[in-house]
């Protein structure tokens, strides 16, 4: 994967394991139907998992947009799309396999989480000051290898083979992050 999203529901390829246990429990329902009350019994389970399927399509997929006259201030408060949760995963998961993929969208995210984290609770800018920064992400000795993945001077990998982040830097990445 390249990390780049793809046209509109593409999203739903990484969601077919998902998609194949829930068929399987709607055959075997079905199957527990028919045994228990025939043809009618197995039309009830399928026509019931339909009427479900429909209800949580409804539920996940994204309304229309907002009317004209509805001003959204708040980008967080705008509810994320079920494609747009996978593209985010296939993005953290094309992270940890590759440096470009890691540097095309993964990086830009944890780089904006830094920055609001320091300007917030610090006063420190992380584009204008990353030498502060980096004292405050990275107290101790042990912590400046986090650095490397967040540092806004290095430049970007653009091809190549390199590995991406290793998940448990990450998740130390992550940590430090929260306990800013």
């Amino acid at each position: 994967m390249s990390g780049q999203a793809g046209p509109a529901g593409h999203g739903w390829r990484e969601a077919v394991p998902e998609i194949c246990i829930a068929a399987v429990l709607v055959a075997l329902a079905a199957a527990a139907g028919y045994v228990t009350g025939g043809l009618p019994g197995a039309a009830v389970v399928v026509i019931g998992a339909a009427v479900l399927a429909l209800v949580v399509m409804r539920a996940i997929t994204p309304l229309g947009s907002a009317p004209a006259d509805v001003h959204v201030t708040d980008p967080e408060a705008v509810p994320v799309t079920f494609t747009g949760y996978w593209r985010k995963r296939a993005g953290l998961v094309d992270g940890t396999q590759s440096l470009a993929a890691y540097d095309a969208v993964l990086r830009s995210t944890l780089q904006h989480l830094l920055a609001a984290r320091l300007a917030e609770r610090h006063g420190v800018s992380l584009h204008d000051d990353p030498d502060a920064a980096r004292q405050l992400l990275c107290p101790r000795p042990r912590d400046d290898a986090l650095w490397y993945w967040v540092d806004p001077a290095r430049p970007a990998a653009r091809a190549g083979k390199q590995p991406g982040i290793p998940p448990r830097t990450l998740a130390r990445l992550v940590d430090r992050l929260e306990q800013l």
